[in-house]
């Protein structure tokens, strides 16, 4: 079962926000798999002590994306296929990187100096 236990209301980030990351994250990453079942809106508001309907919110836009489907009284299941598994890993990927480079951009990087940055950690990861 899915653990909603890591998300805070101090973090800052609406918790319909962080629901919605991390249910995303674990579609991309495939730790959330096709026909797995999200815990009901009444267990996650009590677990993190908000509201059924601010995890509604974040359900809701999860079925809005064809990731999930809803049941009337149940919980929901997980519906993304390998389709969407690949545009959601996509789209959370680009807005990473979106902010990274408003990062370097504001660090005062030019395009060539994040490049080279980028190609260095990369490098470095490819190491044992």
């Amino acid at each position: 079962m899915l653990s909603f236990s890591h998300l805070s209301l101090a973090d800052g980030v609406p918790i319909y926000q962080q629901i919605l990351r991390y249910v995303k994250l674990g579609i991309a990453g495939g730790t959330i798999a096709h026909g797995e079942e999200l815990p009901s809106r009444r267990v996650v508001s009590a677990l993190l002590g908000v509201n059924p309907n601010t995890v509604q919110k974040a359900y809701r836009l999860l079925e809005e994306e064809g990731l999930i489907l809803s049941h009337t009284g149940a919980k929901s299941t997980v519906v993304a296929d390998e389709a969407a598994q690949s545009r959601v890993r996509g789209e959370l990927l680009q807005a990473e990187v979106r902010d990274t480079i408003a990062a370097m951009k504001h660090m005062g990087l030019s395009r060539q100096e994040a490049l080279a940055l980028v190609d260095q950690l990369w490098k470095e990861g490819e190491t044992p």
